[in-house]
């Protein structure tokens, strides 16, 4: 048990380092593109801190445990909404008031509906994932063409930062995030397999947990450096990759039967969490310490239920 421990320990180590690292090379490549650090938070940032989810969906459609992977994506991004800004907004006032990502949560409240739709069909197959992977290439090229005619505001980057130095927090940053996640997840999933943990337990809180981490990272350093769009950015960025990439990808490889426990509950659970970001994203409200405690706290209780 101790090697499990450890194997814990290090993985949050490393995903502490490499989110810092992530941050760094993401806010100075937007400044060296000419574009806002939000633009490449919803695209490079966003898409490393989501590999974790999907080796661990691909993972799990070659071996056969299909649910494993509906049930990672789904908790993922319950947790990405309740744990990833709650945690970081307890630690630090999240000052998103100047942050408009109206557009961005429109296109993520639609992918969530898509995703909940097909769902309903009780299986996804190859061609919902062509559909969602169109929707996700459709968004991220309008974003990018749109973000052209924004002003550029990079706060806290760094002028006259070498290239090869954004490179490296970039690399360092993408590669570190799926290790320390991998890490971390491997052993807690074996510590919880020694109390009898149900698999199917382990991928919707766990596993969803643990994938989730490389999110939290960015974020509480992203909140720290007083980075609010690449936390706020990070969070829609990364829920419309798991949505529309991860599982567009999964079901390309294989189907993914729905489970009726998801259609009764947790897909309902997770569009309840998308909707709390309502009152920060179009009412100006900045996610203070009372909305991160309170956001917390829905996770946690949310826990407890899916245990019992």
């Amino acid at each position: 048990m101790i090697v499990e421990f450890l194997m814990v320990a290090v993985g949050l180590l490393i995903l502490i380092f490499a989110g810092d690292a992530l941050v760094k090379g993401a806010v100075n490549l937007a400044l060296r593109l000419g574009i806002p650090a939000l633009v490449v938070s919803l695209t490079v940032v966003a898409f490393g801190t989501s590999a974790p989810e999907l080796l661990v969906s691909v993972q799990a459609i070659l071996d056969g445990a299909p649910g494993l992977a509906l049930g990672n994506v789904v908790g993922s991004n319950t947790a990405n909404v309740l744990l990833v800004l709650g945690i970081p907004a307890i630690i630090a006032t999240m000052h998103v008031a100047g942050c408009d990502t109206r557009r961005d949560f429109l296109y993520m409240l639609a992918a969530t509906l898509l995703f909940i739709g097909f769902s309903l069909t009780g299986n996804l197959v190859w061609w919902h994932g062509v559909i969602l992977l169109i929707v996700l290439a459709g968004i991220l090229l309008a974003t990018f063409f749109s973000s052209r005619a924004e002003d550029i505001e990079v706060e806290g980057a760094e002028p006259g930062l070498p290239g090869w130095k954004i490179t490296a927090y970039l690399i360092l940053g993408l590669i570190g995030l799926p290790l320390g996640a991998n890490l971390l997840v491997e052993g807690a999933t074996l510590i919880a397999r020694e109390f009898g943990v149900s698999e199917t337990v382990i991928g919707l809180t766990l596993v969803a947990i643990g994938t989730s981490l490389p999110e939290l990272a960015t974020t509480v350093m992203a909140a720290l450096r007083r980075h609010a769009d690449v936390a706020l950015g990070n969070v829609i960025g990364s829920n419309l990759f798991n949505l529309l990439g991860i599982i567009g990808v999964a079901v390309l490889i294989g189907p993914i039967p729905v489970e009726t426990s998801f259609l009764k509950s947790d897909l309902w659970v997770m569009l309840a969490a998308t909707m709390l970001l309502v009152p920060f994203v179009f009412f100006g409200r900045n996610i203070t310490r009372t909305w991160g405690v309170a956001l917390t706290g829905l996770y946690l209780s949310y826990l407890v239920w899916a245990l019992t």
